[in-house]
């Protein structure tokens, strides 16, 4: 299967959701044009009460549209930009990148994957018990999030549902994701 974007969000407004739209314009340095998360230093205001001159290593979060499935299997529905991704994705495993890997979308926009997204107690005030289903426990106890990916725009671009995905993975050992 090739990896595509099924759909793009962004909000202008602090709020868990954010609004599907037709395309959505990727600012190289940036972030989403016009998201709340977009900037040079981080926005997010639990990352922003902690230290507000930090960059911001989670301009664009992608999730994976599989995890709806997933999800719905317990008894959850969510649907795209729900869970406050800017772009949802199917074919391709994101949780399995490397830190570093860059992600080509559409005809311009290149993203470099920094993190894992690191859920939080929002998810159970949209749909409580819906935080155990995006974080859970591997079989040796660690801890697994999966409730997507954070990045960086490297090059700027528009992206649109459709678009295609392709992975550029980089040079030398790969470090696993971890949150940030």
């Amino acid at each position: 299967m090739n990896a595509v974007v099924t759909a793009v969000s962004s909000n202008g407004e602090y709020s868990f959701t954010k609004p599907n739209r037709e395309s959505i314009t990727l600012l190289a340095g940036l972030g989403v044009e016009g998201d709340v998360h977009s900037g040079v230093t981080v926005k997010h205001r639990s990352r922003v009460a902690q230290d507000p001159t930090q960059p911001n290593l989670r301009q664009v979060h992608l999730i994976h549209e599989e995890l709806f499935g997933e999800v719905r299997g317990a008894g959850f529905r969510v649907v795209a930009g729900e869970l406050g991704e800017n772009i949802t994705t199917r074919g391709i495993d994101l949780l399995a990148l490397p830190t570093g890997a860059l992600l080509r979308i559409g005809d311009e926009a290149v993203v470099e994957v920094t993190g894992l997204r690191n859920p939080c107690l929002q998810i159970d005030n949209f749909q409580r018990g819906l935080l155990k289903q995006v974080v859970g426990r591997g079989e040796d106890g660690s801890l697994v999030r999966k409730a997507g990916i954070m990045s960086v725009v490297v090059v700027g671009g528009v992206v649109r549902p459709g678009d295609a995905v392709k992975v550029e993975l980089p040079e030398g050992p790969h470090r696993a994701l971890e949150r940030v």
